[in-house]
């Protein structure tokens, strides 16, 4: 039995959740999100404000699936709410970051010249100060994605701790060199 399959998904108020063949769409105050499922191995239903995913056999795949299906109806039900957000830290010295208009953002991290990252549609990226930035939109995935691409431009090192980090991440350090 699925722990997590068995409770039903609250639609909160502001989001509507349609069911379509075997598609649920989540749209809300943030955008319109989609999540395919597989109809062969579970069943959405909505009802009263909630939506409930049930197993149609035993099988080990349709177990699975419960889960899974439901955990990812909660995810864009939440997404469209409330949104989701990644803050990363720059930290060396000289390290900062910058937003020109709403499609670009500036990292100075080093390198002979600034790096430029593109910011795409659906998402938003603050700076609240020139070392902390906000990645934030509805869709979980493409918010961790983008956080993602961005730190790989400096990863963090051993030594000195410096490039960027996911906030509240822990860099584990290593010794220098001894005389």
């Amino acid at each position: 039995m699925s722990r997590i399959g068995k409770y039903p998904v609250v639609i909160p108020e502001g989001v509507t959740v349609a069911l379509e063949n075997n598609v649920v769409k989540a749209k809300g105050k943030l955008g319109e999100l989609s999540v395919k499922f597989d109809e062969t191995h579970v069943n959405v239903k909505i009802e009263d404000g909630k939506v409930s995913v049930t197993p149609l056999s035993e099988s080990k795949m349709a177990r699975a699936l419960w889960g899974t299906v439901r955990a990812e109806i909660n995810t864009i039900v939440h997404g469209v709410h409330d949104g989701f957000k990644k803050n990363l830290e720059l930290i060396g010295v000289g390290y900062k970051a910058r937003v020109e208009g709403t499609k670009k953002l500036v990292l100075t991290l080093g390198f002979s010249h600034d790096v430029d990252f593109v910011i795409p549609q659906g998402i938003s990226i603050t700076c609240t100060s020139p070392t902390q930035l906000t990645i934030s939109g509805a869709d979980k995935q493409l918010v961790g994605q983008i956080a993602q691409n961005i730190r790989k431009y400096r990863k963090p090192e051993p030594y000195k701790g410096k490039g960027i980090k996911f906030e509240g991440e822990y860099i584990r350090r290593k010794e220098g060199k001894k005389k």
